[in-house]
């Protein structure tokens, strides 16, 4: 009886804290905005002419998100069904470039990831290990069709937030400056010499407009310029005022030949490849450039909220308990 009485007290407390946080003030003023970003984000690329297709949850491969020095990505995801061992979601990255193999020429996807984060990044204010992107992927594209694209995409959401969540703007204290096309850009040895390493936030806090950095050593599937190797034919996309990254993405290798060195060069099994390398090897990826938008990140930058957990009705923050 005891025990019980002590149970049900420590229930009543998580209860009455849970409740607190899911009726927080802010919570329906940054859901209507939401919900007008991702009308906004779907009307768009309707208007581009882009097939929107399903997400792809469990996979025998996903991104490995590495050797991008900035992951911290503790493992990845797999269950046993049927048979086989099926990895969680990480990036559809290598599924977009597949289905662009069946003739279609502009996808998007809103897709959920899936990425254990290292406790630490609990205090970025800008990790989830759960999170939704908006990916795309473009047949024969360069990096910079999608970079006007993008701006685009941007201006165009900040657009009908300014416009349709005016009060939603006010009761969270938040002021929307639009951007102007064409944004800056620099490359990231700049940024490293002017900030150093860590240049990401020093470099977001020190602008007031969105930008653009190129040139990351990452992923296999980023393309190298094979007429200035050790440069890279990529991008991200960082908010102003400290919100950090919003999108990555880039020009995609595509060859056999050149996806097997990468991959070696990586030092990845190439067995757990193999479906998508003789996809390759038969000559059926095409050459493609995207990227994945995060929604969440997005949503934060657009309110101004301090964390992105502060935007989630159900917290997925590394290092943070789950409730629901």
């Amino acid at each position: 009886m005891i025990l019980k009485v002590q149970v049900n007290r420590h229930m009543q407390k998580a209860i009455n804290s849970l409740l607190r946080f899911l009726r927080r003030s802010e919570i329906p003023h940054i859901l209507r905005i939401q919900t007008t970003v991702i009308k906004a984000i779907n009307d768009f690329m309707f208007s581009r002419n882009f097939i929107q297709l399903l997400p792809i949850l469990t996979s025998k491969f996903t991104d490995p998100l590495g050797p991008d020095p900035n992951s911290s990505i503790q493992y990845i995801p797999k269950i046993k069904y049927n048979g086989f061992e099926l990895c969680l979601t990480q990036s559809m990255i290598l599924h977009k470039q597949l289905a662009l193999a069946s003739g279609l020429k502009k996808i998007f996807i809103m897709s959920p990831n899936i990425r254990l984060e290292n406790s630490s990044r609990r205090r970025s204010g800008r990790h989830l290990f759960e999170f939704t992107q908006m990916d795309f992927e473009v047949a024969y594209a360069s990096m910079f069709d999608i970079m006007n694209l993008v701006e685009d995409l941007l201006i165009h959401i900040l657009w009908k937030v300014n416009h349709l969540n005016r009060e939603d703007l006010e009761s969270l204290n938040r002021d929307l400056r639009m951007p102007r096309k064409p944004f800056d850009i620099y490359t990231s040895h700049e940024l490293i010499e002017t900030y150093g390493e860590d240049w990401e936030d020093k470099a977001s806090q020190d602008h007031r407009e969105p930008f653009w950095v190129i040139c990351h050593k990452r992923e296999f599937y980023d393309k190298e310029d094979e007429n200035n190797p050790g440069h890279y034919k990529n991008y991200d996309l960082i908010y102003p005022e400290g919100f950090g990254e919003a999108l990555s993405g880039g020009e995609r290798e595509y060859q056999y030949e050149r996806l097997v060195k990468r991959m070696k060069d990586d030092g990845l099994n190439l067995n757990l490849y193999k479906e998508y390398l003789l996809i390759a090897k038969e000559g059926l990826l095409v050459p493609s450039a995207g990227g994945g938008l995060g929604i969440e990140r997005l949503i934060r930058f657009i309110t101004g909220a301090k964390h992105i957990g502060d935007i989630r009705l159900f917290r997925r923050v590394p290092g943070e308990d789950v409730i629901f």
